[in-house]
Order: C-alpha cells, then structure tokens, then sequence
C-alpha cells in the first residue's frame, strides 16, 4: 500500500476519532439550512425560484470554518507532540506526508459538502419533487466549493506548518480565509486601479458565485487549483527545513 494512502486513512481516522468534526458539522450544517430556508430577503421560499445559488455561498462558509478547525492541527499539533520528527524518519518521502495529511484533511471537508447535496436531492428528486431544477448551475456551483475547499485547505496547512501552536493557526487561518472571501468589500473603498484588480484578483467570494450561476472559466479552476500547490510545496520546504535544522 502507498505511504500516501496509509497517511491518508491516519488522517483520516484521527479526524473521526475527535469530535470536533461532529461538532463544528452539527452546528454549522442546521445553520446553512436555516439560513438557506429561512433567510428573510435570499431564503428559497422567498426568491420564488429554483436556484442552489443562495446554498452554495453558504456552504462556502461552512467550508471555509471547517478547513480551518480541521488544519489548525494537522501540522502544528504534529511539531508539538513530537511525533512529526517521528514520522519523517521513517522509510517516508516528505512529499508523501504532506500530499497523505492534506487529502486526509479535504476529504472530511468533502464529505461536509457531499452531505449539503441532499437539500436539492430531496427537493427536487425525491422525496418533494418541487418541480424542475436546472443542474448545471448546481454542479458547477459544487465543482467550484470542491475546488475552493481544497484551495482552503491548503492555505490551512501552510500555516500551520508555520507553528507549533494550534491557537495561532486557527487565529492566522481565519484571517486570511476572511480576507479572501471578503476582498470584494474593500474594492470600493480605494480609488487605486491595480489595487482595486488585485482586491478582485484573489476574491474566493466572486468566484464561487460566478461557478453557482454556471459560469466555469478556466481563469476561476487554475486560479483555484494552484493555490493548494503552491502551498503543498511551500509546506514540503517547511518540513525540509525543519528536517535538516
């Protein structure tokens, strides 16, 4: 079996063993339903029509909160327990740890969005058949929260590949992640053209929203797959770093 893989599952199972998953998916997931429902201006009961776009931005969010509980410590608990040393003396290339935690860490983030799919499955398919649904939008708009998880993810294991402390990556995470999906609100506020492109530029927000309307771009997808490799790499020099200290 591939060290990657049997990385993989270990990550996999110390997500399940801990109940922060469990916690942060039954607060957060009646949350994106309520919200989704109830919501008094964009609620699908209120708009009168049948569009996922309104549930797919608020499973960003959820994406965007779980990736950083999830990360916070995938690195950083591993540097202070000790057991990260441990683990890069074995017969294992660095790469193979870095790529076995991170496609352990986005699979539980998949899952999250995989169960969010069942709010059009049941409303549509069955058992309520409201009525007819254009899925192209809905499965670009999936594509894109795919796409921005792992993108999440991987910033969330750059940082905490950065430090020992499980706090200051959830903390440094979180800011970053906001900043990303809140860029569009800053545009307005500065008169600087380069500054107001590149505000719009690393905009998560606007991107998963032009992928819910069913606008796939091949700008939107390479912006969103080079993040988490740029970071894997980033986080493998890390680890070489810390390796030969």
């Amino acid at each position: 079996m591939s060290p990657t893989w049997i990385i993989t599952k270990r990550e996999l199972k110390a997500n399940f063993d801990t109940p922060v998953a469990y916690i942060v998916l039954c607060l957060t997931l009646p949350a994106v339903a309520f919200n989704f429902f109830l919501n008094k201006d964009l609620g699908f009961f209120d708009i009168n029509r049948a569009s996922m776009t309104w549930l797919i931005e608020n499973v960003s969010v959820l994406v965007v909160i779980l990736a950083t509980v999830l990360t916070m410590r995938v690195m950083a608990d591993e540097r202070r327990t000790g057991t990260l040393e441990m683990l890069i003396t074995l017969p294992v290339k660095d790469h193979q740890v870095i790529v076995g935690k991170f496609l352990g860490t986005w699979a539980v983030v998949l899952c999250a969005v995989a169960l969010t799919l069942l709010f059009p499955l049941t409303m549509f398919v069955w058992p309520w058949k409201l009525g007819a649904l254009d899925w192209g939008p809905v499965l670009s708009g999936y594509l894109g929260l795919v796409l921005q998880s792992a993108a999440c993810v991987g910033i969330g294991m750059l940082v905490s590949s950065l430090t020992e402390s499980q706090v200051i990556a959830f903390v440094v995470t979180t800011i970053v992640l906001a900043f990303l999906h809140s860029t569009n609100f800053l545009i307005d506020s500065t008169e600087t053209q380069w500054l107001r492109m590149a505000l719009d530029f690393i905009n998560f927000d606007s991107r998963v929203k032009s992928l819910a309307r069913g606008l796939v771009t091949t700008r939107d997808i390479v912006y969103f797959l080079s993040i988490p490799i740029l970071c894997l790499m980033a986080s493998f020099h890390m680890l070489e770093r810390r390796k030969w200290a």
